[in-house]
């Protein structure tokens, strides 16, 4: 049986999923947790070596075909080299391709988290069947992975797709280096930011927000906490939540423009808040996108959830097994 090996490395936890692989899809047989081991990328890579040597021992009929592996960037998927991203600072320079393929010798593959959820919703969720598709993260962060012309495209430093940090206003919420960017508007650290400014002017107001009863609650507004205020008819949060859908479609305006896809996926927060951002973003788009474009373009959310992760890193095993063999 041939069998997928797919490692989604986190901040705080990874996972091994293994993954069955037959007539282009995929069946998750099996799946290993571990906190990440983040004060040492060596140990962490032997880890996930011995959980796989562990799996394959115990299913003498799996024979392992590719490895994919899901991290967030930097990185340098080329040369399989991760480069002390954000949640992970002491996993500087890591290499993570010799030690896997000194074990196992099979292809592998490193793709950034974003390009990694594009894979796995392309060929196996929302955007299975289309050509040109963007996914968009839309959670803790806002960033892309870009199918074009049936290709996963990375630009010339395997950084296409950092959509958060095109700026859509000359002041606003804080993200991605910048006030007023796109991932500043459109991401769960950036409508935080943005909870705290307009519960702070509602209070000034005399208005008390649901989410925000007092100034000394305005550190601890988060997003989630917005979306339940929203979910009870809080105004404020209404008014936080139209601002996202306004930005939300200039962005995706600027996508539909320039690449002319035939979908856009939206992950996480547009999943749980399809229905307060729909609208409000489809008549941004209506505004400003080209007619023609706007109209061939279909804006769904994500749809293989929580397991997302690990659809992600055995769809870059998939991609890692085709390139090689095919």
């Amino acid at each position: 049986m041939q069998i997928i090996a797919g490692i989604d490395i986190g901040g705080t936890k990874s996972a091994v999923s293994f993954a069955r692989y037959a007539d282009g899809g995929i069946e998750i047989l099996d799946k290993v947790k571990r906190p990440t081991r983040t004060a040492d990328y060596h140990s962490a890579f032997h880890e996930y070596i011995e959980i796989i040597q562990t799996q394959l021992k115990a299913s003498p009929d799996w024979r392992l075909c590719s490895i994919g592996i899901s991290c967030g960037g930097p990185l340098d998927a080329e040369k399989g080299i991760i480069m002390a991203p954000p949640n992970l600072p002491e996993w500087d320079n890591a290499d993570i391709f010799t030690p896997l393929r000194n074990a196992f010798r099979v292809p592998v593959m490193l793709q950034n988290d974003a390009d990694a959820c594009a894979l796995a919703e392309w060929r196996l969720g929302a955007g299975k069947g289309t050509k040109n598709m963007v996914f968009l993260t839309f959670g803790t962060g806002m960033g892309a992975g870009m199918i074009l012309n049936g290709q996963l495209y990375q630009g010339a430093t395997c950084m296409a797709g950092e959509v958060g940090h095109i700026r859509l206003e000359k002041d606003g919420p804080y993200g991605y280096g910048k006030n007023g960017s796109f991932e500043g508007f459109c991401s769960g650290g950036g409508i935080a930011n943005l909870g705290r400014m307009k519960a702070q002017e509602a209070l000034e107001k005399g208005v008390v927000p649901s989410f925000c009863k007092s100034m000394d609650m305005l550190p601890q507004v988060d997003c989630k906490e917005i979306g339940r205020a929203l979910e009870e008819g809080d105004a404020t949060a209404r008014e936080i939540f139209d601002i996202v859908a306004e930005y939300l479609g200039r962005g995706l305006s600027i996508l539909i423009d320039i690449l002319n896809p035939d979908m856009i996926v939206l992950g996480s927060i547009y999943a749980r808040q399809r229905e307060a951002l729909e609208p409000g973003m489809q008549a941004v788009i209506a505004r400003e996108a080209l007619a023609a474009s706007g109209k061939a373009c279909k804006i769904v959310p994500a749809t293989l959830g929580e397991m997302i992760g690990d659809y992600a890193a055995v769809s870059v095993g998939m991609k890692a097994y085709d390139d090689f063999y095919r």
